[in-house]
């Protein structure tokens, strides 16, 4: 079967936007193939810094041949509707049409309609031209004379050259013959720009990978990685090193080279007083290099890893010495930085957050940190840290963002702040929450465990989501600016994996008090504590100061406020929905965790957690099988007559009527479901969730012979009625441990 080779040779194209570049002229080429019939073996996409290729594999050298009948008018019809159908079929003449019999609508025309494939060529020639005008690059430009014209086409960079080549593997195979703006596909590419900068021309796809190999150029970015990747470790064990691995940048390195050549450079040792993640950060940023660690001084060597784009005729000592130079000026610089970062104290930075806005409705990182320092405080016993260290880490947290250091590379705030701290003598715990109080990070990254990190990070994470909870600026679909979803996330990582006792959503409410202030942008007097525990309190107490203060900011604030949590979409759902993703993770039934969030008052995450595990267990046994299907069969008959009679019976079941004239099943049910209920409670108290399900477990066998004894809709009303108030009764002492109307299945 032939294949399809297809090159588009540009100048530089960013590190950045070369893979998803790849993966979108495969798919925009191959979507189009498919679109029109075409099927085919395979298909690799494949990107340099100059050129992006496409190979497909066992494409057919023309289209199916298609063969449809098409139903015309009835015979005798208008001569517009004949005319019409005639034109649409491309038909000269009715006579080349046939008429087929319908017993229903008599006689009508057919139109047989043969088209055969269209040669592949022909088709490549049709596509390829729109799919590379109308590419999808995040940035493009325009160039030459060409781009004053409307229209023209826009590249990531100025497009030379397209290869197109489409045959057997037997034969050579033809050039698809197609223009666009000026530019005619060949079968001729280009080698590495210095090395073997003539022109080449190929054939099929081996011959064409072949021929840059010998033009020195990988083609495959992957391939490239793996050169950088044992080269540089090779380079470094002859050193006795050993290479600092680092992804991200062996992915960008290897969209800036066609040919990697790996050298290694050096710096003077005296920038190795600077802490290792500067000197790493320095490098990495500035000239694209690894840095080496010596195992012999468990220290980093002041030597690096750089790669070069070409074979130098020295060896590469000419551009090792350039680079070297540039290492130098830079690590010359972080070195200033850090000597001058040291003469300001932390504490005296503080002032200078109050010029730097954390967001226009939210105020500034003074306002935030004051807010963070009392709310770490707070929560400093809970998570069993010492209050005064959490609101000092708290009150410093912010302080290394106007450093020197973090003004050159955003990317070190945290951690800054944690060598500065150290080096003025602050509590160790109190430096290591500067740098870890912005963890977890993500999914994968590490929770902090020293109770005043977690102190400080759980702040953090609650300010931000309340502040922007206020503002109502809520993640939408996809979006989510300000990365509420990780903070959420943050949250409960820290509080499960520290297995901490918090009533969260309280916590959350009570940080709500210092934003009224701060939206209304004047004091509220009113007499007594804005914000009281309960959060239904704070809502009834903010709808009373609307009556009475309906002109007042503040009122209004506060209405805003309590209606920004309490209404659908609040901040408990929000956090419900990021833990059912964390725990789906974990292997647990979204369901379960709606059964266990229902229930009032749900605001301790490990305990729905752990009600969440011992509920799941109890539904995998028999017993809890049963107890669901029978929780099931009296809420359905509830439902069905709550809704017929137009009330609830949510009132007890009488004793007395029972043991006068109810069943003996009915008596039966009526006294292991008070027990069975008593039993629960005290488990659920005791937080010993899977004995309140077992002793829930005890009504399974009362509740069968129940329904299979009793008649709920008795004739006796009195009777019917107290009936379904014991149905309610199971229904209430299943609510003991779990809402059961959220159980799916």
């Amino acid at each position: 079967m032939p294949d399809l080779l297809l090159e588009l040779f540009s100048e530089e194209i960013p590190a950045r936007m070369q893979r998803r570049a790849a993966e979108d002229l495969k798919k925009l080429v191959t979507d189009a193939l498919v679109e029109r019939g075409f099927v085919y073996e395979g298909a690799k996409a494949f990107s340099t810094p100059r050129r992006l290729a496409l190979n497909i594999v066992g494409l057919p050298v023309k289209g199916q041949d298609v063969r449809e009948e098409r139903k015309g008018p009835r015979v005798g019809a208008p001569e517009a509707a004949l005319q019409g159908f005639l034109k649409s079929a491309g038909l000269s003449s009715i006579d080349e049409a046939k008429i087929e019999s319908d017993p229903k609508k008599g006689e009508f025309y057919v139109a047989l309609i043969e088209k055969p494939g269209l040669p592949t060529q022909e088709v490549l020639a049709e596509i390829l031209p729109q799919i590379i005008k109308t590419f999808p690059w995040p940035k493009s430009m325009r160039w030459g004379a060409a781009s004053k014209e409307p229209g023209s086409l826009r590249w990531v960079r100025p497009l030379h050259s397209i290869v197109c080549t489409f045959g057997p593997e037997t034969e050579d195979p033809d050039v698809v013959r197609f223009e666009v703006d000026g530019i005619v596909s060949s079968d001729v590419t280009y080698g590495h720009r210095f090395m073997a900068p003539d022109a080449i021309r190929v054939k099929r796809f081996d011959d064409y990978v072949t021929s840059l190999e010998r033009a020195k150029v990988v083609l495959d970015a992957d391939r490239r990685k793996d050169i950088i990747l044992h080269d540089a470790r090779d380079l470094a064990f002859a050193q006795g090193l050993q290479l600092v691995e680092d992804e991200g940048l062996l992915e960008e390195v290897a969209g800036l080279v066609e040919w990697p050549v790996v050298l290694m450079g050096s710096f003077d040792e005296s920038f190795l007083e600077i802490p290792p993640e500067v000197i790493r950060t320095t490098i990495r940023a500035n000239q694209k290099c690894f840095v080496l660690f010596d195992p012999r001084t468990d220290k980093l060597a002041n030597k690096f890893v750089l790669t070069s784009n070409l074979v130098a005729k020295d060896g590469g000592k000419t551009i090792v010495a350039g680079n070297e130079r540039v290492v130098h000026a830079r690590l010359s610089d972080a070195k200033f930085f850090w000597q001058t970062d040291q003469k300001t104290k932390l504490e005296d930075r503080l002032e200078k957050l109050k010029q730097i806005v954390f967001h226009e409705k939210l105020g500034t990182q003074f306002e935030r940190v004051e807010r963070i320092a009392a709310l770490a405080k707070e929560l400093a016993p809970i998570v069993g840290a010492e209050p005064a260290l959490a609101e000092r880490a708290a009150r410093l947290a912010k302080a290394d963002l106007v450093t020197e250091m973090v003004g050159e590379f955003p990317e070190l705030q945290g951690l800054m702040g944690r060598y500065y701290a150290a080096l003025e003598g602050e509590n160790p715990s109190v430096a290591l929450a500067l740098e870890e109080h912005y963890k977890p990070l993500g999914p994968s990254d590490r929770v902090p465990t020293d109770p005043v990190s977690v102190a400080v990070a759980l702040a953090d994470k609650i300010d931000t989501l309340v502040g922007f909870w206020a503002i109502d600026e809520k993640p939408t679909g996809s979006k989510d600016p300000y990365a509420l979803r990780r903070a959420a996330l943050g949250v409960i990582r820290l509080v499960l994996e520290n297995n901490l006792r918090i009533g969260l959503f309280r916590e959350i409410w009570k940080h709500a008090r210092p934003f009224v202030s701060l939206l209304s942008r004047q004091p509220l007097h009113v007499t007594g504590e804005i914000g009281p525990d309960s959060i239904d309190e704070f809502i009834e107490f903010a709808r009373d100061l609307k009556g009475d203060l309906e002109s007042r900011e503040g009122a209004k604030t506060i209405v805003m406020l309590a209606n920004c949590f309490s209404n659908p979409g609040n901040l408990s759902s929000f956090f419900a929905d990021r833990l059912k993703v964390y725990l789906r993770d974990q292997g647990a039934r979204h369901d379960l965790i709606d059964a266990v969030f229902s229930l009032e008052g749900q605001d301790d995450l490990l305990m729905i957690v752990r009600r969440v595990e011992a509920l799941g267990g109890f539904l995998e046994t028999e017993d809890g099988k049963n107890l669901l299907a029978g929780y099931r069969r009296a809420a359905n008959i509830l439902r069905i007559e709550e809704k017929k009679d137009g009330k609830a019976y949510d009132g007890a079941p009488s004793r007395d009527l029972i043991h006068a004239h109810g069943e003996t099943e009915e008596k039966v049910l009526f006294e292991v479901l008070e027990t069975a209920s008593r039993h629960a409670r005290e488990h659920v108290n005791r937080e010993d969730f899977a004995g309140a399900m077992k002793a829930l477990a005890e009504l399974r066998p009362a509740v069968d012979a129940f329904f299979d004894k009793v008649t709920v809709n008795a004739e006796d009303s009195a009777l019917r009625e107290n009936r379904l108030t014991l149905l309610n009764a199971i229904r209430e002492a299943t609510l003991t441990v779990a809402d059961f109307s959220k159980i799916e299945g």
